[in-house]
């Protein structure tokens, strides 16, 4: 009889109980009764609440900003690369006179989808209204310019047809309406390296017809870009025969590097290679710290609310220390009380987690909704254009980053529920029992 005694108090103390295991119906209904609101536990249970809504908040929080950072990367990258190549091509020793040779060899090199021969230049553009404005002009080919599907696909009026003869222009639409200008109209463009007389380099001005008025979405773009054809920009900029760059576009931009070897095989001369990521180095950079450090600050919102769960729970042991004390001597072990106090603290911290991402997701695909309501609401424009230069508000969810964000929230709950749970089993029932 006393072995068997000796038996039953160390499988008590060991957690073992013939009748319920470890997460039995009965210490998950215990936990359930603890969750529910009473008039005596009505202040635990606001706690409680705010713990819910906190870790809701800070999980859907976290998703919404980490989805519209990621969209803000996507579309700025796909619009920039979208008319820019993945890897820009110089001449070192002599310029590029045999571009149309060279541009078939880099095409076909596996891995490159498009060879652009490109005369660039700055110039004065000036349209019906007088006003001028800086405007950066593109020579490409109209061949090359209907592969590109972010310009060519993108015209708002006009056509490529006076393009592809060589007798127009395409202007961006931000700079057509800040000139003034429409298919059919006349744009003059002053360039300063113009025409070399006796009395020195006098501008070169010349108007020609806008063929075609495009809309890429990025406002940067919109407001400074006019496509000349090839010709008649290498005539304009005095570099006839010649172009200053071949840009390439790849079908992977993130394994540039194992193509840059291929392309300087290829060419059979000494060139220069800049990728994507070197242009835009500081711009991507900037958007990745700040990506970061909006993650740090935002999750100490789920934070505070895991340190609410602490103090709720706290507050409940207090004042269920007779309940305890109660179920102690029915038989229940220090681990079965452990873990009662365990599954209600995890409870909040599993359903505020699910109604977080439940949350965070609604809002990021009606994200451009909102944002419109909130514009309308207000009378001002959010999230303008001209300062972000996108035209709307792009939201983009990452599978791992959401769970990331999940993982971690459910892991500051747990974690917020272990010392609470642990006082709840170390509490005496003798000692309980006396003060009541």
């Amino acid at each position: 009889m006393a072995n068997a005694t000796t038996k039953d108090r160390w499988d008590e103390e060991q957690g073992a109980s013939p009748a319920a295991g470890p997460f039995s119906a009965f210490e998950r209904m215990v936990a359930w009764r603890y969750l529910r609101s009473r008039r005596r536990e009505a202040f635990i249970s606001v706690i409680a609440g705010f713990s819910f809504v906190g870790i809701m908040l800070g999980v859907a929080t976290l998703i919404i900003v980490m989805a519209v950072m990621n969209g803000f990367r996507t579309e700025l990258i796909s619009r920039i690369l979208g008319i820019n190549g993945h890897m820009i091509v110089q001449p070192i020793d002599q310029p590029f006179n045999n571009y149309a040779d060279l541009a078939k060899k880099f095409t076909s090199v596996p891995g490159v989808t498009m060879a652009l021969p490109l005369v660039e230049g700055q110039t004065l553009a000036s349209g019906r209204e007088g006003a001028g404005s800086g405007a950066l002009v593109r020579g490409v080919r109209a061949e090359d310019l209907e592969k590109l599907k972010s310009v060519s696909g993108n015209i708002r009026s006009g056509d490529l047809t006076g393009f592809a003869t060589g007798s127009g222009v395409l202007v961006g639409s931000r700079l057509a309406a800040s000139l003034g200008l429409g298919a059919g109209d006349k744009i003059t463009l002053v360039s300063p390296e113009g025409d070399v007389t006796p009395m020195g380099v006098t501008p070169r001005v010349k108007s020609y017809t806008v063929s075609g008025v495009f809309e890429i979405g990025m406002s940067e773009y919109d407001a400074s870009i006019i496509y000349m054809p090839l010709a008649e920009a290498q005539s304009y900029f005095n570099a006839d025969g010649i172009v200053q760059s071949i840009e390439l576009f790849v079908q992977d931009p993130d394994q540039i590097d194992s193509l840059k070897p291929k392309i300087e095989e290829a060419a059979g001369r000494q060139i220069h290679i800049t990728d994507w990521r070197q242009r835009n180095q500081t711009f991507f950079s900037a958007l990745q710290v700040e990506r970061n450090v909006m993650f740090m600050i935002l999750t100490l919102i789920v934070l505070v609310a895991a340190l609410n769960i602490i103090s709720g729970l706290i507050m409940l042991v207090k004042d269920k220390g007779s309940d305890i004390a109660i179920l102690r001597t029915m038989g229940a072990s220090s681990k079965a009380i452990m873990r009662i106090f365990f599954m209600t603290g995890a409870a909040i911290g599993i359903v505020g987690t699910l109604a977080g991402v439940l949350l965070g997701v609604i809002v990021c695909l009606n994200i451009e909704s909102i944002r419109k309501f909130f514009s309308w609401l207000s009378g001002t424009v959010l999230f303008d254009p001209q300062l972000y230069f996108l035209s709307q508000l792009p939201a983009e969810m990452s599978f791992g980053e959401t769970m990331s964000v999940v993982i971690m929230a459910l892991v500051l709950s747990f974690i917020a529920t272990i010392f609470p749970a642990w006082r709840a089993s170390r509490l005496d029932p003798v000692q309980a029992l006396r003060y009541e």
